[in-house]
């Protein structure tokens, strides 16, 4: 504790302005609301979101602009005293808890507050990237999670923004991903994290532009979206909607896609950046093997960190970068018993029938001739089209050789490409009545189907086949059912296509169904839309390539949909390789196989195959091979070349991505968790569930959130039975209910399919049990109608819980504050104190005891609240004894507490500010060296100065008055119990929350 002696230039406390921090409760048009979330805006003043609270406008949300209408924030010097006759001070504690969960986290606050309370498991290195966007290294929390195919970058960009919302910086979240992941992505937000995203896939789209008025943004209709970028990459219908709104956060998956300037993508990419706080970029493939390239995706997330695109080194960006693999030492520790190793590559030879044979004989004879031979085409890498079609299948074939003809038939050279014409009706004569008898592969597929995986009619089996032609997937899927023995309805359902033609309504059915076990779905023919996001592993764990992609990069994206975090078996993979008897084929034996081999063997001993090429582009790879091909190398041979630099090109670029490429943020964080993070950990019990009490970031009164929502349903709703017919099993915990009208309201924010599905609106089920909410999640994935589960895990995040909180916070009354008899020898005033910076995000929150001695003019402060209530005995066993207690001489001390309590937070404001501004000086010194030669360089420069400035605290403390913990009016002196509690200890180093 410390004393503080006001002083007459002291006595008028301002709550700040234009500050309204998420609890308060304000005036506007007569009506009271309780505020949500609140930002400034650039013309009309501070924005907050609030719901009602009055008896017209209860439950009611609203958006109100301080510019435009009068936005009262109430004097906390005229505070009304008030009983509080609940039992055992419920109503009290409940709605000093409320006010603790609905206060943003500081700034200052490096540390995870929820990690341990997300239906996840607890592998530190998942938790790295969450903790490296709050670190403070970067200005704003702005990250590339480049971790390998499988880690589980879904989850750590859930608790990222898990982590952003507990600090008010995340009521604005827009995720992009491709249009296939998009149900999966907002799936394991919801399932994991209890955070709610509305999809905008084109039915999404379609159906809100039917129900707002024309020419309103889309946008501005939900809180939290996820869409695809191939819908929002449509700058010409959304670039003005995208151009109006700020994000807290945004999310772009898959962000390797955003690198070439120019396209549509790019231009998504820079008119997102600047409108958002957070920026959370994640690609297992984010580097294209261009230096200048690479540091425009960095400087998405900061300008100022690449200085020369063309020459820079991993230390410079490890502030916003983070990479691992697979054998990355925290994650080869971490994973053991979660992550089932893979098995081999197996190369299932299939030797060429006799007509396939005399399609090998007629490329290697016309198309592909050996040393000194010309062939018959006039493009150079066309050859290897027809080589590589044909290695997919004879409907490939057919499609290739069809096309080529078409366009040469439409040139007004006949004579030049009459050879090649003639050839191409050859091949076709040759592929015209081929069937899959004549498919060599196609018998392999189909025995390695039923008597080595054991796919076919009874069998639960499932597996994935990837090609890369069209033509191909629609063949397989058409002749397959048949062959495996499949009849009627059955041979109707087991196979599943997906490709890139189709809508992402129908990609995002498919992988749906394959991941639900009960469906009859046996074998996804799947062209590469799949190779990239997608998860395949949940009931799979064996993989087919039908034909090879001539990339190890691709290879490695394909194997990585069922080789990735919560595989549970062995995957096993396998290649089938068409071989050749002719002489001079160029059969599967020459590329593929090989191919096959290098990447096992890179992934075994790098962890990624990615940069074995120094070509980190799966088209690029394959363009260089075949040109290394057609020089006559072998695939080695140019493999090791590119390595080498022996081409001259490349030969510094290797050395360069080395650092990138490398153990780039490998190394674990800290052991302890405070360190270097300017914070001390608080006294109190975390009441997320589970989680270590002896180092909590939040300061809880309840030892957990499943009894602070006990004690808030008996407060709220003391006949729950019957109003919300609420069920509970002692026993698994499970809580079952009907939502009342207010709670329905707010359940508009999940995802419509998850509403409908298990028709939400007419009963809940939630449950605290982490075991009960994962084999619901289990059990769904099971299901065949659908992979949503029918009970939720509640969160702090979790909109039951955060409803009943409001509903707390709006059950006391206008500016009131609870009078607490409690364990004191004299009165003791419960003060929040919050800084804020301009962009009305707090700096400081403090959590005091206030005791003013008027006699002495002395006022004592405990920064310490939650201990504090503990030591005087506030708690769920304590008495309330109903004894009415004069408020007026309480009431008349107000303005002196107040003036106790800012005077106290002023004297330690530098203190406490150290932490968050050595940071913002050194981003500040870095930004004054950065040199632009443009005029829009210079604006960038200024607009980052001014963020840097508007992070900073400013202005006066927002003050609030909670309670009072008054003395027991029956206890004398010398009664019996524990000592009275009086702020008169000598004053303690500060805490920093």
């Amino acid at each position: 504790m410390t004393a503080v002696q006001t002083s007459a230039e002291q006595s008028g406390v301002t709550t700040g302005q234009d500050q309204y921090p998420a609890g308060a409760q304000v005036v506007v048009r007569d009506e009271e609301w309780l505020v949500r979330s609140s930002m400034p805006t650039e013309d009309d003043g501070t924005r907050i979101e609030v719901v009602g609270v009055s008896e017209f406008v209860r439950d009611q949300e609203a958006v109100f602009f301080s510019g435009l209408d009068r936005i009262e924030l109430l004097d906390p010097r005229e505070t009304a005293l008030v009983m509080d006759d609940s039992p055992n001070y419920r109503r009290s504690r409940l709605f000093l808890e409320a006010v603790l969960r609905r206060t943003a986290l500081p700034q200052s606050e490096r540390r995870l507050a929820l990690a341990d309370s997300f239906l996840m498991d607890p592998l530190p290195y998942q938790r790295r990237p969450a903790e490296l966007a709050l670190s403070g290294a970067n200005l704003r929390p702005r990250l590339l999670i480049a971790d390998v195919v499988g880690l589980g970058k879904t989850l750590e960009i859930g608790l990222t923004l898990a982590e952003l919302i507990r600090r008010g910086r995340g009521e604005r979240i827009l995720v992009v991903t491709p249009q296939h992941v998009l149900e999966q992505f907002q799936h394991e937000l919801w399932t994991r994290f209890a955070i709610p995203l509305v999809r905008l896939d084109s039915v999404g789209i379609e159906r809100i532009q039917r129900e707002i008025p024309a020419g309103r943004n889309p946008f501005t209709s939900f809180k939290r979206v996820i869409v695809s970028i191939d819908t929002l990459k449509n700058t010409d219908q959304y670039q003005h909607h995208l151009e109006q709104i700020r994000w807290d956060a945004v999310v772009i998956d898959e962000s390797h896609n955003l690198i070439n300037r120019g396209s549509l993508r790019n231009q998504l990419a820079r008119t997102l950046a600047p409108r958002t706080d957070a920026l959370i970029l994640a690609s297992a493939t984010p580097h294209n093997g261009d230096a200048k390239s690479f540091a425009e995706l960095i400087g998405l997330l900061d300008p100022v960190a690449i200085r020369d695109p063309g020459s820079y080194r991993a230390a410079d960006i490890e502030h916003l970068f983070i990479r691992r693999t697979k054998i990355s030492p925290e994650v080869r520790e971490q994973m053991k018993g979660q992550w089932a190793d893979r098995g081999p590559s197996h190369s299932v030879h299939c030797p060429a029938t006799p007509a396939e044979e005399k399609i090998f004989e007629e490329l290697a004879a016309v198309w592909l001739p050996g040393e000194g031979g010309t062939s018959v085409s006039s493009v150079p890498l066309f050859p290897y089209t027809l080589l590589k079609s044909f290695l997919s299948s004879h409907a490939a074939l057919r499609a290739t050789v069809s096309a080529r003809i078409k366009t040469l038939e439409k040139k007004d050279d006949p004579q030049g490409t009459a050879a090649e014409l003639a050839a191409l009706h050859r091949l076709s004569e040759l592929a015209a009545d081929l069937t899959e008898a004549d498919s060599a592969k196609f018998a392999a597929l189909v025995r390695q189907l039923r008597e080595e995986i054991g796919v076919g009619p009874g069998s639960d089996e499932r597996v994935v086949v990837f090609s890369e032609r069209v033509q191909t997937l629609e063949w397989l899927a058409d002749v397959l059912p048949a062959a495996l023995g499949f009849k009627g309805r059955a041979a109707r359902d087991c196979v599943r296509i997906m490709h890139g033609g189709l809508s992402d309504e129908q990609q995002m059915a498919c992988v749906e169904e394959f991941g639900l076990a009960d469906t009859p779905v046996r074998v996804l023919v799947t062209g590469d839309v799949a190779s990239e996001g997608v998860n395949l592993h949940r009931q799979c764990h064996q993989l087919v390539h039908y034909d090879v992609p001539w990339s190890l990069i691709r290879i490695e994206q394909r194997n990585g949909r069922i080789d990735r975090y919560g595989q549970a078996r062995p995957p096993e993979f396998r290649a089938l390789i068409l071989t050749s008897e002719a002489e001079g084929a160029k059969d599967d034996t020459v590329v593929a196989e090989r191919l096959l081999e290098r990447e096992d063997q890179a992934h075994r001993s790098l962890g990624t195959a990615e940069a074995v090429t120094g070509l980190y582009r799966a088209e690029a790879e394959e363009k260089s091979l075949i040109q290394d091909l057609l020089r006559g190398r072998t695939v080695d041979e140019s493999l090791d070349a590119r390595r080498s630099g022996a081409d001259g090109e490349d030969a510094g670029l290797d050395d360069f991505l080395a650092d990138f490429f490398g153990p780039v943020g490998e190394e674990a964080p800290p052991a302890d968790p405070t360190e270097g993070t300017g914070s001390t950990p608080l006294s109190g019990t975390e009441a997320s569930g589970g989680r270590d009490a002896a180092s909590p970031v939040l300061p809880r009164l309840f030892d957990s959130t499943a009894h602070f929502l006990d004690d808030a349903l008996r407060e709220v709703y003391p006949d729950a039975r019957e109003r919300l017919d609420l069920d509970r099993d002692q026993q698994s915990g499970l809580l079952s209910f009907r939502p009342p009208t207010e709670l329905v309201h707010r359940l508009k924010a999940l995802p419509s399919d998850y509403l409908r599905e298990q028709r939400l609106r007419e009963r809940m089920l939630v449950t605290f049990n982490r075991r009960l909410a994962e084999h619901s999640l289990q059990r769904a994935r099971e299901s065949s109608t659908s992979s949503w589960p029918e009970i939720s895990l509640l969160t702090d995040l979790h909109p039951v819980v955060e409803w009943l909180t409001d509903k707390v916070l709006v059950g006391m009354g206008r500016q009131e504050a609870p009078m607490i008899t409690a364990n004191v020898a004299e009165p003791i005033y419960l003060v929040q104190g919050v800084y804020s910076n301009k962009l009305g995000r707090p700096t400081v929150v403090k959590w005091m005891g206030v005791t003013w001695r008027k006699a002495s003019r002395e006022g004592l402060v405990d920064d310490d609240m939650v201990s504090l209530l503990r030591r005087c005995g506030v708690g769920p066993t304590m008495a309330n004894k109903r004894r009415y207690r004069d408020p007026a001489p309480l009431r008349e001390a107000l303005p002196d507490v107040l003036d106790t309590a800012e005077a106290f937070l002023n004297t330690h404001r530098d203190a406490w500010d150290e932490p968050l501004r050595e940071p913002i000086d050194q981003y500040k010194r870095r930004l004054g060296t950065w040199r632009q030669p443009t005029l829009a360089g210079e604006r960038t420069k200024e607009r980052l100065a001014d963020l840097a400035d508007s992070l900073l605290t400013t202005g006066r403390p927002l003050l609030r008055v909670l309670a009072v913990l008054v003395p027991d009016p029956d206890r004398g002196d010398g009664d019996e119990g524990p000592p009275l509690v009086s702020l008169t200890a000598p004053a303690a180093s500060p805490s920093r929350f």
